[in-house]
């Protein structure tokens, strides 16, 4: 455990200074080819509606599985040709599996273009990284667009990953990540993927259940460290969370809603069509641009906090 723990800080500090370098072929991009091609090929050997239910368990079975066994290979075969190699893949494939510096970034980059003063960058950032429509928003829906994309995505992109790679180290956490990919790209309940996608959908909902609980008691300590409402936070999360479609993401959206006073949540637009989310946190004051820097500290203090915690227990708990 001590090894793990080890490994994923550097991996931490890797994904906090790297991040995802373009020059490198990155695993998600992999999986996504695989998933692409997979439904393709379901789709062409399913033609019945009724089917695609079962044929969706394949999602699981064979991206999931098959990135399992595939990064646990290739870690052996390192192994058998050098240690040092093997370690060194390992911290890498950790480190692709967790999206610190690049939610921060893409954060930022709205924060900078509306303190700029340039709305319609802004917006063009914003849509680069959520799905509504972002042709008309104000500084004020810009910043609760930037605020809830990086709080919603403090699990599924860091502390998730950290945790499952605690349990089985890059193999485990490269799993979960082809989960999250697979649950990104096909597990919608529209009526393209309503069959098809749910068991990807269902698998991330459980996967991410522990980890989103424990990653509440981390960002309780990163608003504590960085002086905000800590205790709204946690009522926040206890009145709030459930109301998000997400079993788990809404305990980070609250959260944060929460030590910043604000309220998150409302009604967006996609293609048109207006889509109304529950509200989370209390109107106490308008989003601003300034909330978008506050919870991307929260975001890179969350998972930091989870690894020195971690490193410290392994090291009691080895010398136990």
């Amino acid at each position: 455990m001590l090894v793990h723990a080890i490994y994923i800080f550097i991996a931490y500090i890797i994904d906090r200074i790297v991040g995802d370098p373009r020059i490198v072929i990155h695993p998600v991009v992999i999986m996504g080819k695989a998933i692409t091609i997979l439904e393709r090929m379901i789709r062409k050997l399913v033609k019945s509606e009724k089917f695609l239910k079962a044929a969706g368990l394949l999602f699981p079975i064979v991206i999931v599985g098959g990135t399992y066994l595939m990064v646990a290979f290739l870690l052996y075969i390192a192994g058998l040709l050098h240690e040092w190699l093997a370690i060194g893949l390992e911290i890498w494939f950790i480190s692709t599996t967790i999206a610190t510096k690049g939610l921060g970034d893409a954060g930022m980059e709205v924060y900078h273009y509306l303190k700029e003063n340039n709305l319609s960058q802004a917006r063009k950032s914003l849509g680069m990284i959520v799905g509504r429509d972002t042709e008309h928003l104000d500084e004020s829906e810009i910043s609760r667009g930037a605020v809830e994309t990086v709080a919603e995505n403090i699990v599924d992109a860091i502390t998730s990953p950290l945790f499952f790679a605690l349990i089985g180290g890059a193999p485990l956490a490269m799993a979960y990540r082809a989960a999250n990919t697979l649950d990104s790209m096909v597990g919608y309940k529209n009526e393209k993927y309503k069959n098809l996608g749910w068991a990807s959908a269902r698998l991330d909902d459980v996967l991410n259940y522990i980890p989103a609980r424990l990653t509440a008691l981390f960002l309780l300590v990163a608003c504590w460290v960085k002086r905000l409402d800590v205790l709204n936070a946690l009522r926040m999360i206890k009145r709030d969370a459930r109301k998000h479609p997400s079993p788990n993401s809404g305990i980070t959206e609250a959260g944060v809603a929460g030590a910043l006073g604000i309220q998150l949540g409302g009604t967006n637009f996609y293609q048109g069509i207006a889509s109304h989310r529950a509200k989370m946190g209390e109107p106490n004051r308008k989003i601003e641009a300034d909330d978008i820097i506050k919870t991307v500290q929260i975001m890179r203090l969350t998972p930091l906090i989870f690894c020195i915690v971690l490193v410290v227990l392994s090291t009691v708990f080895y010398y136990i």
